[in-house]
């Protein structure tokens, strides 16, 4: 048995159902929060002291494509609105193929370990030269994040009248058996699993609606989840007006795409008949505001979406139209993006670091042992070190987004330390970063 007494801390934010704040000592032990305020008795336990520092359980990506991280600030793509930056990225991506999946997933993985993040989904939809799912997964159990892979797809190429070139599509035949194949072989539904894998078609302009249904029911009978982008800013929604003679969240619901098994990226254009059908399906929505901005988007209506009752988590979306992938500052641009929107009381530094925690981790389908601190919960932990300049003089230590660290210092995953001193523990980041830069400067000759 193995356990870890976090001995000290300045405040626990525990996001449990009265959204308790206290100081104190958490005891972890196996992978499972034992139990917290005053620790006693910690028996056998390694003390891990957080002294001057706030524990929040660890923040969750809903909404990410790994594979950008080798294509940061690409020129031609750096001032584009969405469907333009598509089509200068997708030329380069073409270049890929199994080390770029795989470096680039361990180097977004490490990024967003160093900025608290525990557990995070990824949408790969596009498998240029023998790449694979499996590429990312592999990454994924190096650096020790909790994993929620996707098995994206696209197969309306340009010549069918879609965004994509030719050679990034699949037939879709072949894209449903190799969902069976990722699904067979890695999914795992057991309590405390580090790696669940949902089915992903990229978006209503990439696939078709028998896709779109087949993918549904196919999800459905394997017991998985099903993702996609929807509404993402008004080219999208005019396409869905043109293509489909309706909204994107009529369509969606046409397709068999509401539900509680399902979550959609960016809804930055949702109307108010969309968010009642999102709210009243418990559909899931995965907010990138960062990505949003940096194309174009909009700000997506997250309050009025709150105030309906739908569930949403926070996304850093892909390296290539959010040039990092920091949770912490995702957070932050969150709460500020709906006080510019709404007014300064519409989202407070808690509501934002909420959705950030315990919201993701509901959308994605683990609200019940992820996502908050408190005995009998997985031992998904980031602390934060408040002594620092970037906290130095704020009367309220807990409200990190205003005042605080964009860099954890401890994060513990299923209760193994993956970073330590705001180091990565579990990978040599130096090697990563230099893979990285070698790979991105070779796909871009």
């Amino acid at each position: 048995m193995t356990a870890t007494l976090i001995r000290g801390a300045t405040a626990i934010l525990t996001m449990d159902d009265d959204r308790s704040e206290y100081p104190g000592d958490i005891l972890i032990r196996d992978g499972v929060i034992v139990e917290v305020g005053t620790v006693t008795e910690p028996g056998d336990a390694t003390v891990l002291d957080a002294t001057d520092c706030v524990v929040t359980p660890g923040l969750v990506n809903t909404h990410h494509h790994l594979y950008q991280s080798l294509t940061r600030a690409v020129a031609g793509g750096q001032d584009a609105l969405l469907f333009g930056w598509l089509r200068t990225l997708y030329p380069i991506w073409e270049r890929f193929g199994p080390e770029e999946m795989f470096v680039s997933a361990q180097l977004g993985l490490a990024e967003l370990a160093l900025s608290g993040c525990t557990m995070t989904s990824d949408h790969l939809y596009l498998y240029p030269n023998g790449a694979t799912l499996d590429d990312t997964i592999a990454a994924a159990g190096e650096i020790g994040l909790r994993f929620h892979p996707t098995r994206g797809s696209m197969s309306i190429g340009e010549s069918a009248g879609g965004l994509p070139p030719d050679s990034l599509v699949e037939a879709e035949a072949d894209i449903l058996n190799d969902c069976i194949r990722v699904v067979d072989r890695f999914h795992d539904a057991s309590p405390g699993s580090m790696l669940r894998v949902g089915l992903a078609p990229c978006s209503p302009f990439s696939v078709s609606r028998e896709l779109m249904r087949d993918t549904a029911a196919l999800a459905r009978d394997k017991g998985v989840m099903l993702h996609t982008h929807l509404a993402e800013n008004d080219e999208d929604v005019a396409y869905s007006l043109a293509t489909f003679g309706c909204r994107p969240g009529d369509y969606a619901e046409q397709v068999g795409w509401t539900g509680p098994d399902v979550w959609h990226a960016h809804c930055v254009k949702l109307d108010p008949d969309e968010i009642g059908l999102f709210a009243r399906t418990k559909t899931g929505v995965a907010h990138c505001p960062c990505s949003n901005c940096r194309l174009g988007s909009g700000i997506a209506p997250v309050r009025a979406m709150l105030d309906a009752g739908v569930r949403i988590g926070l996304g850093v979306d892909g390296s290539a139209s959010n040039d990092r992938g920091n949770l912490v500052n995702e957070a932050r641009q969150a709460m500020l993006l709906q006080r510019v929107a709404n007014g300064a009381d519409s989202m407070s530094s808690r509501l934002s670091l909420d959705i950030a925690t315990r919201g993701g981790a509901e959308v994605l389908g683990r609200g019940g042992e992820c996502g908050r601190i408190v005995p009998g919960y997985r031992a998904d932990l980031a602390i934060w070190d408040v002594s620092t300049i970037e906290s130095a003089g704020s009367w309220d230590a807990a409200a990190l987004l205003l005042a605080g660290p964009q860099r954890v210092r401890d994060l513990f995953v299923e209760g193994r330390q993956i970073v330590g001193d705001g180091r990565l523990l579990s990978a040599d980041l130096g090697e990563i970063v230099s893979n990285a830069r070698r790979l991105a400067l070779n796909v871009a000759r």
